[in-house]
């Protein structure tokens, strides 16, 4: 038999006391210490509800899996993590690997830290786009920023976890988080981040100390957010009542802000780029056509394709629109290869 079982995000205090007997008549009881810090209070109050064999799991045991797997096939086994079991990718597939083995499985679900903390900063949860971890690693930045624009490209919350690594007991401060999204938007030049983006720093969630401060980045960069562990969330489009509960259940220091009005895809920051350019392009040629009757019709249609572009654009058609541009561009560098003219762009 093979338990997984959640601590929720207060630790052995929100065990409830249907799990704390599995956990006391389980003959081996693992704590995982990859997911989240363990805490030495923590650590002591769970070996004192153990009976059986205790032991701490680094990542790659669980990882493995063969030694937790050996073990649940003639004994009662608990895998036990902070938050819910399976938010961490690895239990899910120590749990399917322990199915594949013919080894029953149970699970205690309990609350984790990205549904907490959603709710204790008053956001609303169906709003919340993907989650992104970021990494001290500074290769790393592109992927996280890139999710983050496509979230706010539709108007939700993103929540960042930062890097915590057992070995090292290194935790990413949210400050050098926050820097390196900036770092990142240097680079990608895409407006997803800047010194008055709006985000909230939620810190040791469920502890006694738990903290949640929101403010812009150059109010959150001045900021001692204390011990780790810490997330970010980077708000999207808020409605009046999570604008409202922000500014009440945080340590607010600006007033909420709506992240995703300034942002723009990739297509139409094209279209906004390429319709003046294309129609300037367009009107410089046309002179060179005044006594070319035969081309009139294309250039009649390279107009059109620009025009096509500009509405298809405001009815949100953003593909229609940049194929209408290409065309419209197409058309026009033809045009100007006829004549012997150097494209500009």
């Amino acid at each position: 038999m093979l338990w997984f079982v959640g601590l929720g995000v207060s630790g052995p205090d929100s065990i409830p006391k249907e799990v704390g007997k599995i956990i006391q008549k389980a003959d081996l009881v693992y704590l995982e210490s990859f997911t989240s810090p363990i805490y030495k209070e923590h650590e002591e109050d769970i070996k004192n509800l153990v009976n059986g064999n205790f032991k701490i799991a680094k990542r790659w045991l669980v990882e493995d899996g063969q030694e937790i797997l050996k073990a649940a096939k003639n004994s009662t086994v608990i895998l036990l993590s902070y938050g819910d079991p399976y938010i961490a990718t690895t239990h899910i597939e120590l749990r399917t690997r322990a199915k594949l083995e013919n080894i029953e499985t149970k699970t205690a679900h309990s609350a984790s830290v990205i549904t907490s903390m959603i709710g204790e900063v008053g956001l609303q949860f169906y709003k919340v786009g993907r989650i992104v971890t970021i990494m001290s690693e500074k290769k790393s930045i592109t992927t996280p920023y890139k999710i983050i624009f496509k979230n706010l490209i539709e108007g939700i919350h993103s929540v960042i976890l930062l890097e915590y690594n057992q070995d090292e007991n290194f935790f990413l401060d949210p400050k050098d988080a926050i820097l390196s999204l900036l770092d990142a938007e240097k680079e990608q030049k895409r407006n997803v981040v800047n010194e008055n983006t709006f985000a909230v720093v939620v810190s040791r969630i469920g502890l006694k100390t738990q903290k949640i401060t929101s403010g812009k980045f150059t109010n959150l960069l001045k900021t001692n957010f204390g011990e780790p562990p810490h997330s970010i969330i980077i708000t999207g489009k808020l409605h009046f009542t999570e604008s409202d509960a922000i500014s009440v259940l945080t340590e607010c220091l600006d007033k909420p802000l709506d992240n995703s009005s300034r942002i723009k895809s990739v297509s139409i920051q094209m279209i906004e780029k390429y319709v003046p350019l294309v129609r300037e392009a367009l009107e410089e040629i046309k002179p060179f056509y005044n006594d070319s009757k035969e081309f009139c019709e294309i250039l009649q249609n390279a107009e059109l394709y620009i025009n096509d572009a500009e509405d298809f654009l405001k009815q949100g058609k953003d593909e229609n629109a940049v194929l209408s541009i290409g065309y419209a561009d197409g058309l026009v560098d033809a045009l100007r290869m006829a004549k012997g003219i150097d494209p500009k762009m």
